[in-house]
C-alpha cells in the first residue's frame, strides 16, 4: 500500500521555462531562443549547477566558450526567477489534502543552490514540504540512483510504499526501478489526483 507521495518540484509544482525567460531576449525569435536553450544554456549545463557546482563558475565557463552569448548567458543566473511562471493551479491544495489523510509528503528536486531558499520564501507550495532532498546540497542529481536512494534512506522510507511524481519519464524510471511506483505528472492537479488518490485507497480529491 502507498503511504508516501514524493514530489519533484519544476513542472510540477513550480512552471518553470527558460523560454519565458529567453524568448523576449530574442525577440520572440522561437528558432533563436530554441538554438540558445538546445545548444549553450541547455540542460546538460545547467544540471552541473543542479549538482552544486558554482553558477558563477558555470555562467564564466560558458561566456568563454560562446562570448557572442555572454549578456544572455548572465540572465540564467542574474534574472533566474523570471523563468518561473508561478506555481501550479491545485497543488498546493492537494498537498493540503494528502497531508490531512496522514500521507507522507516529500519532495525531490534538482534544483541549483543560489535560488533554492529564495524559491522556498516566494511559493508556499514548495514552503509547504518540510521533508526533501535537493541537488545541489548532495552533489547528486536525478535520474541517478543514489539521490532516490539518499531520499529513502533519510527519511526512512520503505520503496514499495512511495510513489514518486515527475514530469519526466527518465527521472520516473528510475524511480521505479528502485521499487517506487511512479507517475508522470499528466498536466493538473485534478488528473494527477484521479491516478494518485486510487493507490492512497482515497477517493475523493
Amino acid at each position: 500500500m502507498i503511504k508516501n507521495v514524493i514530489f519533484d518540484y519544476g513542472n510540477v509544482l513550480i512552471d518553470w521555462n527558460p523560454a519565458y525567460l529567453f524568448l523576449p531576449v530574442f525577440g520572440g525569435d522561437k528558432e533563436k531562443c530554441r538554438f540558445f536553450t538546445d545548444n549553450v544554456c541547455n540542460r546538460e549545463w545547467f544540471t552541473r549547477m543542479d549538482r552544486g557546482e558554482s553558477m558563477d563558475v558555470c555562467v564564466a565557463e560558458l561566456q568563454t566558450r560562446y562570448p557572442q552569448y555572454a549578456d544572455a548567458v548572465a540572465m540564467f543566473r542574474d534574472r533566474w526567477f523570471e523563468m518561473c511562471h508561478g506555481e501550479l493551479p491545485g497543488m498546493f491544495e492537494l498537498i493540503q489534502d494528502l497531508k490531512s489523510k496522514g500521507v507522507g509528503v516529500y519532495g525531490l528536486t534538482n534544483w541549483p543552490a543560489e535560488t533554492f531558499t529564495e524559491a522556498r520564501r516566494r511559493f508556499r507550495t514548495l514552503a509547504s514540504i518540510d521533508n526533501y532532498v535537493v541537488s545541489s546540497s548532495v552533489k547528486l542529481a536525478k535520474p541517478e540512483p543514489a539521490i532516490y536512494q539518499l531520499l529513502l534512506s533519510k527519511y526512512n522510507l520503505n520503496p514499495e510504499e512511495c510513489v514518486f511524481i515527475d514530469d519526466r519519464k527518465d527521472n520516473v524510471d528510475a524511480a521505479k526501478a528502485l521499487g517506487m511506483s511512479g507517475i508522470v505528472y499528466p498536466g493538473s492537479a485534478k488528473d494527477l489526483a484521479s491516478i494518485l488518490y486510487p493507490l492512497l485507497g482515497a477517493r475523493n480529491f
